[in-house]
């Protein structure tokens, strides 16, 4: 039975993928083979992003795909930081001298290497013209399946301006059997078929007429093989697939709607089954197979995928002879890891070159910069600024430095963090060795004079400078020199806790001791002269009462900073860039001074009152030795204060410390020292008869 399909009302599409054909109003009986090429400008840009061309020129046709395909493409270069270096539109099927000319000034202009091209053979003939004619052969060229300029090439064109081009093809599998049936296909095998000789005598050159007609005859081995690839390929063109699979669509809807005999009319004589041409809208909506290759075929378009990409480098030899290449592949719906794959290695470059140009509009910002954008110009043309201080950039043309843990610090480069040096005041040191070695010589001292006094408490010149208060003085001195060894090594909550009030308190009953040795100097002569009233405050009670007394107080302002702010360990990583500073902070700055506060009035009075009595008899007062001493601890106290505001870190440690071992190491020479030198050294001094003398 001959069956006849009137299909005039019925289109099937191979062509490219047009958004406009999937309108069903405008047209409810249009069906597209071909994949989805929404991905196209994707396609197009991750290629870009491979090789790092982020400033590339753009050449489309002025008609409404390449303005729709123009929008797309700069919406995805944008999302990936790709600039357009200039964008031309070509008029469709208009040759004009003064547009070429207009696209080669664009082009020689730029500093961009890379130029991406949309559109088909006809609207992008004055570009092919342009690249022929003005020696733009060492620009890449980044085209689309639409514009196969490989089509109309012939002999006296110069294919090499094309060398390097790279192609986004749809992606087409190799059709089993179909390289060889083009290999035995021949005008002689198939006369039917008109178009086939007319190609024939066109490919080679040649006639098959008979020979007195004109030309040379026909050669029987001639094969489609021998042609090269600008003239004719035995691979199937992804244009050529979406013609297969439109054949193999048709063939399966009429399958389905011969079987379904209830859909069928019979003819009046019976003998032939005609199928209406609406009745295959029905079954060519629904056809859904696998070709012989293997892949899924759908005229509907909700279920059709997004189009798969093969990367073609166009390649032309020597010798003359150019072919396409199959470089890579890009498949939108992988992994964004896996979908792109290019063998850069086969890929031939304009020039010769054996490397990818590079197209940017700004050198490279290393690691160790960021990128800072010139103002009134594109994202892509910019400066590279070197990263501040504690910031890294690890990466190239990264957009922002990235700052380094608080623990951390950046390197000399600035591409990468260091971690931090923990400092404090060590013992291991130069430094806090020496000052360790100082406060143990000191206390030993202060250990030898209490000896000292101790051996020889029942002479004169010990009994006379009231032998209790020298014994606290002396023990209070070696514990402020002990004390400052808790200021030494990595602190600890204990060691902030203790050491400013161990400091605070043993001074203060240093300091009061000293007061109440002036105090009862002054009252020894004070009772000569007023009597027994006054002569009451002169005893051991009155001193024990002074140092007490004074004592207190420090005590209480201790207690006080213990309960409301008390000094607590802090670990800065602020104060110095490379360094974390180990540190204890002292919480109430406040009640540090007031501490300090206290001492330094115990001091001031102390010192007052030595230097009024500094003319009393030498034999029975030791003023004159108290006021330098006095005058060395208010001295060194006073530079305390201006130098610890000044420093930071172990450094302000330091400061305390030596202020500290001076200030108790003045009071220890000018007070003790010249009565050590007497009972040594001059025992002939320490005698009754000699102060008496005296």
């Amino acid at each position: 039975c001959t069956f006849q399909i009137l299909l005039f009302s019925i289109q099937i599409t191979y062509g490219p993928f047009d958004p406009i054909l999937h309108d069903k109003v405008q047209f409810p009986s249009l069906y597209q083979v071909a994949p989805r090429f929404s991905s196209l400008p994707w396609g197009m840009v991750r290629l870009m992003v491979h090789f790092g061309w982020t400033w590339v020129g753009l050449v489309v046709s002025d008609d409404m795909k390449g303005e729709r395909f123009l929008l797309d493409l700069t919406r995805e270069m944008a999302r990936n930081s790709v600039c357009s270096a200039f964008t031309k539109k070509i008029p469709s099927g208009k040759f004009n001298l003064y547009i070429a000319q207009g696209i080669y000034s664009s082009v020689t202009a730029t500093s961009a290497a890379v130029m991406a091209a949309y559109g088909d053979a006809g609207s992008l003939s004055l570009l092919r013209f342009v690249i022929e004619n003005f020696g733009l052969s060492k620009m890449v060229l980044i085209t689309t399946f639409h514009w196969d300029f490989t089509l109309s090439m012939t002999y006296e064109t110069n294919s090499y301006d094309f060398h390097g081009t790279l192609t986004l093809a749809n992606h087409a599998k190799d059709v089993p059997g179909f390289r060889d049936f083009l290999r035995t296909l021949k005008p002689a095998k198939y006369p039917e078929v008109i178009i086939l000789k007319e190609f024939w005598e066109s490919a080679f050159d040649c006639s098959l007429s008979l020979p007195e007609k004109s030309g040379i005859k026909c050669s029987e081995n001639a094969s489609l093989e021998m042609l090269p690839v600008h003239r004719f390929s035995l691979t199937m063109s992804a244009l050529s697939y979406s013609v297969y699979n439109a054949v193999y669509a048709v063939a399966h809807g009429l399958q389905d709607l011969l079987l379904s005999n209830s859909n069928l009319e019979s003819l009046e004589n019976g003998d032939c089954l005609v199928p209406r041409p609406w009745q295959l809208h029905e079954f060519l909506s629904k056809v859904q197979f696998d070709n012989p290759v293997g892949e899924p075929v759908f005229l509907n378009e909700n279920h059709r995928s997004t189009a798969k990409f093969e990367i073609l480098n166009f390649v032309m030899s020597p010798s003359g002879t150019c072919e396409l290449v199959k470089v890579g592949e890009m498949d939108p719906q992988a992994p964004p890891d896996q979908n792109v794959f290019i063998n850069e290695a086969i890929i031939m470059w304009p020039g010769g070159s054996s490397q990818a140009p590079h197209s940017r509009c700004s050198r490279s910002c290393g690691p160790g910069f960021r990128k800072r954008t010139q103002q009134g110009e594109a994202v892509c043309c910019y400066f590279c600024v070197r990263c501040p201080e504690g910031e890294i950039s690890n990466q190239t043309d990264a957009e922002q430095c990235v700052k380094c843990g608080e623990d951390q610090y950046s390197n000399m480069e600035r591409d990468g963090c260091l971690h931090k040096a923990v400092t404090f005041l060590s013992h291991k040191e130069p430094l806090g060795l020496i000052l360790v070695c100082t406060s143990l010589s000191f206390s030993l001292l202060t250990a030898l004079v209490f000896g000292i006094f101790i051996k020889h408490r029942d002479t004169p010149i010990v009994r006379a400078n009231n032998r209790n208060l020298s014994y606290t003085l002396l023990l209070s001195l070696m514990l402020c020199f002990l004390c400052a060894l808790t200021f030494i090594g990595q602190p600890t909550p204990a060691s902030c806790l203790l050491r400013q009030m161990a400091f605070g308190v043993v001074f203060t009953v240093a300091v009061s001791s000293i007061l109440a040795k002036t105090f009862t100097v002054v009252l020894a002569f004070r009772a000569t002269s007023l009597g027994s009233r006054v002569r009451r405050w002169v005893g051991p009670r009155a001193s024990t009462s002074t140092v007490l007394s004074c004592s207190l107080v420090q005590v209480t302002i201790c207690m006080i900073w213990l309960g409301t702010a008390p000094p607590f360990l802090e670990v800065d990583v602020h104060s110095e860039p490379r360094l974390i500073i180990v540190k204890c902070n002292e919480g109430s700055v406040t009640a540090f001074y007031c501490l300090l506060g206290y001492l330094g009035v115990l001091a001031l009075v102390s010192f007052t009152v030595a230097f009024l009595a500094r003319r009393l008899p030498d034999s029975f007062n030791e003023a004159k030795f108290i006021t330098f001493g006095m005058l060395v601890f208010c001295s060194v106290w006073a530079s305390f204060l201006p130098a610890y505001q000044s420093t930071k870190g172990k450094a302000t440690v330091a400061v305390e410390i030596f202020s500290i071992l001076a200030s108790g190491a003045g009071l220890l020479s000018c007070i003790f020292f010249p009565k050590c030198y007497v009972i040594l050294l001059r025992p002939d001094r320490n005698t009754r008869e000699w102060l008496k003398r005296k």
